[in-house]
């Protein structure tokens, strides 16, 4: 009796100390899991964007600086001299009591993760983005709930696909080496000139490039055959390695817009900051198209790498109140529209890596903000 006590009570030890092992090794929650299904992981985007605005005082500002990202490119240039520095207050503060600082970010990659992260969190309160960037990469900015503004800027002309040596249209790319920055507007851009070459994304060779402000060495380097990034970097070695631009953004001055756009999250908490800051940039555009000097050196030693800075400006001029009404189909017309670039970006995203989902065009947008300016804006 006393044997078959001590067998049992050594059967159920063996028992428990295997179920503690198993547990501890996770194999009790994949057998959970192939039994009723893996539960389903929760983020931050399950919820809406604007549940922990208080409750009383929506308008404020906040009491910290509002941090803007940005990858260097002559569209930002008024949003970086509006936020002045130390030594000057800038458009931002001396007239609208708003403290920005405008934060550099050497890939875009870098700059979407800052956007989800929120400046709360080590990362940025808004972002300068392309378009296209919102199209392609609205999973991984889900949880940012992104929420675009108003109409920075097009590139007319900064963003240059170049070869290393001797002349090449669009046609002669197939079997080329050709670097970007993987889903950046360069890419964006590559894709477009591939397209009208009849080429696809299989007939060149890719060259994952960690930031297109790396181009240029890219280019010397011998790294690749081809590049996309910013005039100022890449067409002055071109020259010196005696090549050619294939094509510059001033055949589609369209395709790469840049908009701000802020977290889900801060637009709700803070709208009348969303609404000084698209004032003050509207103000702050108006003057660097008027009078650039200032803005260009200004950007000049914020991003000596974009070459002349009074050049990159004009390469990327940014965007009056017009130009933003007819952008967002408010008022007056455009070639092609926020809603319309946004989906080819989704669509296109969707035919390269299979079906997904996506939110919409509007729903990607809170144009409250850039409609009470405009009402309220002097003729």
């Amino acid at each position: 009796m006393r044997g078959r006590r001590f067998i049992a009570t050594l059967l159920f030890l063996s028992l428990g100390a295997g179920a503690l092992l198993a547990l501890r090794l996770g194999y009790v929650d994949r057998l959970r899991d192939r039994v009723q299904g893996r539960a389903p992981k929760l983020t931050a985007g399950d919820f809406p964007a604007g549940v922990t605005a208080p409750v009383d005082d929506v308008a404020s500002i906040p009491t910290r600086p509002v941090l803007v990202g940005v990858v260097p490119r002559g569209t930002v240039a008024p949003l970086v001299w509006a936020a002045g520095d130390e030594a000057r207050p800038g458009l931002f503060r001396s007239a609208y009591a708003l403290d920005v600082k405008v934060v550099r970010f050497e890939s875009e990659d870098a700059l979407r993760r800052a956007l989800v992260k929120g400046a709360d969190n080590g990362g940025v309160d808004l972002a300068a983005l392309s378009v296209s960037t919102l199209g392609m990469v609205s999973t991984p900015l889900r949880d940012a709930a992104p929420r675009t503004v108003m109409l920075l800027g097009r590139s007319r002309g900064q963003d240059v696909l170049g070869t290393r040596s001797g002349s090449l249209v669009p046609a002669q790319l197939a079997g080329k080496r050709v670097a970007t920055e993987p889903r950046s507007p360069g890419h964006y851009f590559t894709l477009w000139v591939l397209s009208r070459a009849g080429l696809s994304m299989r007939d060149v060779t890719w060259v994952p490039l960690e930031s297109s402000l790396q181009a240029g060495a890219a280019l010397q380097a011998g790294k690749a055959d081809v590049v996309a990034g910013f005039v100022g970097d890449v067409h002055p070695m071109v020259r010196e390695l005696g090549g050619s631009l294939v094509s510059t953004t001033a055949d589609a001055p369209h395709l790469l817009a840049t908009v701000l756009v802020a977290r889900g999250e801060f637009a709700a908490r803070y709208p009348d900051a969303v609404r000084r800051l698209i004032r003050g940039s509207l103000d702050a555009s108006a003057q660097v198209v008027k009078a650039p000097e200032e803005a260009a050196r200004v950007l000049g030693t914020f991003a000596p790498e974009l070459g002349d800075p009074t050049e990159a400006i004009l390469a990327a001029p940014p965007a009056t109140m017009r130009e933003n009404l007819a952008f967002f189909g408010l008022s007056g017309e455009a070639p092609v529209t926020y809603s319309e670039l946004y989906q080819s970006a989704v669509s296109l995203s969707q035919k390269l890596t299979g079906p997904g989902s996506a939110p919409s065009a509007e729903e990607t947008a809170d144009l409250g903000a850039l409609k009470y300016v405009s009402a309220t804006q002097r003729p």
